[in-house]
């Protein structure tokens, strides 16, 4: 009898072994195994989520088959506190170590709605898209001035569902510090802004700024004044020699002018060439960017006509036709392209250039040429206004 009962369990325990094995067999094929999404989406992990939390929603979202076998996986490659909160696009039939190489991984955040606003010379802008998984290029949904147009229907019904958004402020060259400080008071992610004092000119470094809804102006602006640090003074320490600027100061009222004299990357360089040659050989800069911040102190936007003869020949700190050398201080926020191009312009012998009708320049080494050059100009702007005339 008690020979039955041995054998009886034997039996049993090896059946018993016999499905265990079985069963983790089927758990490391389901761990392998292509996953069951069939389109790309997006899923975010929480800050603060518990690995049982996110195996459970990963299920519910059909992204893996098995909660259970996803939490096992992750005890037994010893990643079970690796998550990292954020929001994270999973690719179609992305396996269960797929997926966890993926919400472990950390990094930027990759979100299905952006909010961009744009600081721009002809008006702020804001830009909303959406970002659809598996598609590199995000589309388009609304886009609109604040304070010119209706607030959007699709942006106002994204801020009340609480959908996840990246948000952006975009920045362009060449705007004053009052131009940029006035765009971030209206806003509508951001808070404050109407007490900040005005930033010193130049000192704001356009760039895109991914920034959290509800934070404030003045953090943003400290963030500009930080980068606009660094870049000059990376260009300042590879500077070439012999250049006609004696401070870092200096090297950014330079880089501001040759920003807004130029909106074509390749030139500036020339153009900076061109300023630097006019100093090292005591020219007067004679740039009506200089003259227009004298007039508008850089303040209420472009000047909206053109200069008269009695600014030209006013003597003010920024009229470069009357003073010599650099004007006091920067009339604009330059790029780092810009920035770069002063510190190391290209080596030419050029002194003079006027506008060739292309959005470039025409650049000449003596008077004569540029008085060509100048002749033609005059006769694409008499051509034009003939057209826009008829």
């Amino acid at each position: 009898m008690w020979k039955h009962i041995a054998a009886n369990a034997l039996t049993l325990g090896v059946v018993l072994i016999a499905c265990l094995a079985g069963i983790v067999q089927l758990g490391k094929s389901k761990w392998a195994e292509p996953g069951p999404l069939t389109e790309a989406t997006f899923f975010e992990v929480p800050r603060g989520a518990s690995m049982r939390g996110v195996s459970e929603d990963l299920a519910a979202a059909g992204i893996i088959s098995s909660g259970s076998v996803f939490r096992i996986g992750t005890r037994y490659t010893e990643r079970a506190g690796d998550l990292k909160f954020g929001t994270y696009e999973i690719p179609a039939g992305a396996s269960m170590p797929e997926v966890l190489d993926i919400v472990t991984a950390g990094g930027p955040s990759v979100f299905p709605y952006s909010v961009t606003y744009l600081v721009r010379q002809r008006g702020p802008e804001i830009r909303v898209r959406e970002r659809i998984p598996g598609q590199e290029e995000a589309i388009e949904i609304a886009t609109y001035q604040p304070g010119v147009d209706d607030v959007p229907e699709e942006y106002t019904a994204l801020i009340e569902r609480g959908v996840p958004i990246v948000w952006r402020v975009s920045v362009a060259p060449g705007l004053t510090s009052w131009d940029v400080v006035d765009a971030l008071k209206v806003v509508d992610f951001l808070e404050g802004g109407d007490d900040l004092p005005l930033p010193p000119e130049g000192t704001l470094a356009p760039d895109t700024y991914d920034v959290v809804s509800g934070s404030s102006v003045e953090d943003l602006v400290s963030r500009m004044r930080s980068a606009q640090e660094r870049i000059l003074a990376d260009a300042w320490a590879s500077r070439v020699p012999g250049l006609p600027v004696e401070t870092p100061e200096e090297a950014l009222i330079l880089a501001s002018i040759v920003e807004k004299e130029t909106g074509v990357p390749e030139e500036r360089r020339t153009v900076a060439g061109v300023f630097v040659n006019r100093l090292n050989q005591g020219m007067r800069l004679q740039t009506d960017p200089t003259v227009i911040y004298g007039i508008t102190n850089g303040q209420g936007g472009p000047l909206g006509r053109g200069i008269r003869a009695s600014e030209l020949r006013a003597a003010t700190p920024y009229n470069t036709y009357v003073i010599d050398g650099l004007p006091p201080t920067p009339i604009a926020n330059p790029g780092a392209a810009s920035i770069r191009a002063a510190l190391n312009p290209e080596e030419t012998s050029f002194v003079f250039f006027v506008a060739d009708g292309s959005g470039g320049h025409a650049f000449a080494d003596t008077l004569a040429e540029h008085n060509e050059n100048v002749a033609e100009w005059r006769a694409i702007e008499a051509a034009r206004g003939a057209t826009s005339g008829n």
